[in-house]
C-alpha cells in the first residue's frame, strides 16, 4: 500500500477537485443522519446501503479537500504563526504524503495557543466513537439555544473544542469526520479539533473506521485524506483569555514537553512542534517534582519514563497529550503505569506540579479538560461520570478510593451534580463519550454531554455549565 499512496492521494485530488460538491443544510443532514439506524441497534453492523446518509463517498472526498486546502493557507501555513523551530513548508504541508507512506515525511506532532477574548463561551464535547445521533442532538439543542444557525456559530465569541476519537467502535465514523470538517469549514477560527489516540492510521485500522469505509463504500473508499487531516490537528490546545489558560487534550500529561515558551509569546494563534520528548531529563532538572512520592514510584518512573523523538503516536512511546490517564483520588499516588495501555496515570501532585512549571506569567495553565478515560463496563471511573451528569472532576474532596464502587445514591453524595462549577485551580475535568455507542450501552446511560465554559477577566469568575442532551435510540 505504501508505494500506492501518492498516487491514490492524486487520484483523491483529480476526483474532488472535479466533483460538485453536495452540501446539504443542517435540517437536511439532521434528518438523513436521524433516519439511520442506532449504533445500539447495529451491534457493530454496517447500514444497508439505502440507510447511508452519505450516498457516494466523493461527497466526504470533496470537504476533505477543502479542509486540507485551509490549513495549506490558514493561519497555521504563516511561518510568523510558529515559535522556534518551524515544519519544512515543503513537507509539513505536502498533501500527498504522509510518515507512513513512501517517501516518507517526518511525523511532526504539534502544540497550539489560542487567545480569546473576556467574555468568551468555550463548548466542548469528548469522545464521539463514530456516534452520529448523539451529534446531530447535541447540535440541534446548540441551534435551539441560539449558538448555532445551521453548521454557522452565530457569535464570534463562541468557540467548539473537541477532544479527540471522533472514529472507531460505531457504525457512523465516516458521518462524524463529515460533521466535523462542515463545522471547521464554516467557522475556521472558531471550531478546534485535538487529537486523540485514534487519530492514528494504525488505531483506525485495528479498531474499525477502515473496515466501516470499505463496508460502505467499496473501492471508492480512500482513508489516505482522512489520515492526513489527523496530522494537522494539535496534539493539545492551550486556551484562554488575559493570563489565564485552560490545557484541551485527550489523554493526560506530558512532562517531557515544555510549554512556556508558546505561552509567552503574543497573537490569537500560535503553534509549536512537539519536538523532542524530554521526560528523564524533566525529572532530573525538577527533582522536587516526584520527591514526595514512595521509592517504588520513584523506582518506576526511572525505569519508565524516556528521552525520545515521536516517530508516530505510539513509537517509541506513546505521546502523553493522546494517550495518558489521571487517577481518581486526592491520595493516589503522583505517578503510576498502566501497562495495558502503556500509559501514565498521572495523581492531584504530579499534575499540579506540571500545569504550575509549564505555566508564565502572562499565561497561566488553571485546568484541564480532556476526554479518553472510558470504559465499556461499569467501573469507578465510569460510574462517577454517569452520576457526575458527564462532566467528572478528579480529586474531589468528598470522593474516598475506600468507596471507590459505591451505590449510586452514595455516590451522588461524594460528587459535583450541579449544573454549573467552578474551576478550582490545578483541576482536572473528565468529559463522557457519546451515549449511543459501546459505552452508554455498557453503562446504561443516554444522555450527551457539553460543557460550556464561561469565561470572563477574573479567573475567580469562571463557570463550567454542564449540559445533558437526550438521545433516542431508535
Amino acid at each position: 500500500m505504501q508505494r500506492t499512496c501518492s498516487v491514490i492521494f492524486l487520484l483523491f485530488w483529480l476526483t474532488a477537485s472535479a466533483v460538485a460538491q453536495q452540501v446539504l443544510t443542517f435540517d437536511a443532514w439532521k434528518t438523513r443522519c436521524m433516519s439511520t439506524p442506532a449504533n445500539r441497534e447495529l451491534k457493530g453492523r454496517i447500514p444497508a446501503k439505502e440507510q447511508l446518509p452519505i450516498a457516494e463517498y466523493r461527497v466526504v472526498l470533496a470537504q476533505a479537500r477543502r479542509l486540507l486546502e485551509h490549513y495549506r493557507q490558514g493561519a497555521m501555513s504563516e511561518p510568523e504563526n510558529w515559535v522556534g523551530n518551524q515544519p519544512t513548508q515543503s513537507e509539513f504541508f505536502d498533501i500527498a504524503r504522509t510518515y507512513f507512506t513512501r517517501p516518507s515525511l517526518p511525523f511532526q506532532p504539534f502544540t497550539q495557543k489560542v487567545a480569546i477574548e473576556p467574555g468568551s463561551k468555550i463548548i466542548f464535547h469528548g469522545d464521539f466513537h463514530g456516534d452520529i445521533r448523539s451529534f446531530i442532538s447535541t447540535l440541534d439543542w446548540l441551534s435551539d439555544q441560539d449558538y448555532l444557525d445551521g453548521f454557522k456559530i452565530k457569535n464570534r465569541k463562541t468557540y467548539l473544542v473537541f477532544l479527540g476519537d471522533y472514529v472507531d467502535r460505531g457504525s457512523y465514523g465516516v458521518e462524524v469526520i463529515y460533521t466535523l470538517m462542515r463545522l471547521k469549514l464554516e467557522n475556521p477560527d472558531n471550531v478546534f479539533m485535538v487529537r486523540g489516540n485514534h487519530e492514528d492510521f494504525q488505531m483506525t485500522t485495528a479498531y474499525g473506521f477502515l473496515r466501516e469505509g470499505q463496508m460502505k463504500y467499496g473501492r471508492q473508499f480512500n482513508p489516505l485524506p482522512i489520515w492526513r487531516i489527523y496530522d494537522f490537528l494539535p496534539v493539545v490546545i492551550y486556551m484562554g483569555t488575559g493570563s489565564n489558560y485552560v490545557q484541551c487534550n485527550h489523554g493526560g500529561m506530558e512532562p517531557g514537553y515544555d510549554p512556556t515558551s508558546l505561552l509567552g509569546v503574543d497573537g490569537n494563534q500560535r503553534f509549536q512542534l512537539l519536538g523532542d520528548l524530554k521526560q528523564i531529563a524533566f525529572a532530573k532538572e525538577h527533582p522536587e517534582w516526584l520527591k514526595k512520592e514512595s521509592e517504588a514510584t520513584k523506582l518506576m518512573a526511572a525505569s519508565r519514563l524516556s528521552d525520545f523523538r515521536p516517530k508516530s503516536p505510539t513509537s517509541p512511546a506513546p505521546i502523553g497529550f493522546m494517550w495518558n490517564d489521571f487517577s481518581l483520588f486526592a491520595r493516589d499516588p503522583g505517578l503510576a503505569f498502566n501497562p495495558s495501555r502503556l500509559a501514565f496515570l498521572h495523581g492531584q501532585a504530579s499534575t499540579k506540579y506540571l500545569l504550575q512549571q509549564g505555566s508564565v506569567p502572562n499565561a497561566r495553565i488553571r485546568a484541564v479538560f480532556r476526554a479518553h478515560q472510558h470504559s465499556s463496563v461499569p467501573n469507578p471511573m465510569m460510574q462517577r461520570l454517569v452520576v457526575s451528569r458527564g462532566v467528572f472532576r478528579h480529586w474531589q474532596h468528598n470522593d474516598r478510593a475506600s468507596q471507590s464502587v459505591p451505590a449510586k445514591a452514595g455516590l451522588e453524595t461524594m460528587v459535583e451534580t450541579t449544573a454549573s462549577r467552578p474551576i478550582p485551580d490545578d483541576s482536572v475535568w473528565t468529559f463522557n463519550v457519546s451515549p449511543d455507542s459501546v459505552y452508554g450501552a455498557g453503562n446504561d446511560y443516554s444522555f450527551d454531554t457539553v460543557g460550556v465554559l464561561e469565561t470572563s477577566e477574573s479567573f475567580a469568575d469562571w463557570r463550567l455549565k454542564v449540559v445533558n442532551v437526550l438521545v433516542s435510540s431508535k
